[in-house]
C-alpha cells in the first residue's frame, strides 16, 4: 500500500516539474528552473521506490496518468487552458483508468 501512496505523491510531482517546465522559459527563470530540478528528482525517486514493488507498466501508467491529468487540470484552473466539457470527460476518463489499474493489480 505504501508503494501506491508513494507512487501518486510521485505523480503529483510530475505534474509540478511538468508546470514548472513550462514556467521556466527555457531555463532562463531561476525559481521554475529550480523548483523543476527537485520535483524532477523527487518524482522520479518517488517512481523508482514504487516499482519495487508495482510491476513497471501499471506503475509507469498510473504515474503518467497521474501526472498528466493534474497538468491539465492545473492549466485549466490557472487559466492557461482553456476549459470544454470533452476535456473534463477525457480527464474524468484517465483518472478512472487509473484507479482500474490499481483495482485489477491487487
Amino acid at each position: 500500500m505504501l508503494s501506491w501512496v508513494i507512487l501518486i505523491l510521485a505523480g503529483i510531482l510530475e505534474a509540478v516539474w511538468a508546470t514548472a517546465l513550462g514556467r521556466s522559459e527555457g531555463f532562463t527563470k531561476l525559481w521554475p528552473t529550480v523548483t523543476f530540478g527537485v520535483a524532477l528528482v523527487a518524482s522520479m525517486g518517488g517512481l523508482a521506490y514504487a516499482l519495487r514493488e508495482i510491476p513497471t507498466g501499471t506503475g509507469y501508467a498510473v504515474w503518467v496518468g497521474v501526472g498528466a491529468s493534474l497538468t491539465v487540470a492545473w492549466a485549466m484552473i490557472t487559466g492557461a487552458e482553456s476549459v470544454s466539457i470533452v476535456k473534463v470527460l477525457l480527464l474524468l476518463g484517465i483518472v478512472a483508468c487509473i484507479v482500474g489499474l490499481k483495482i485489477v493489480s491487487d
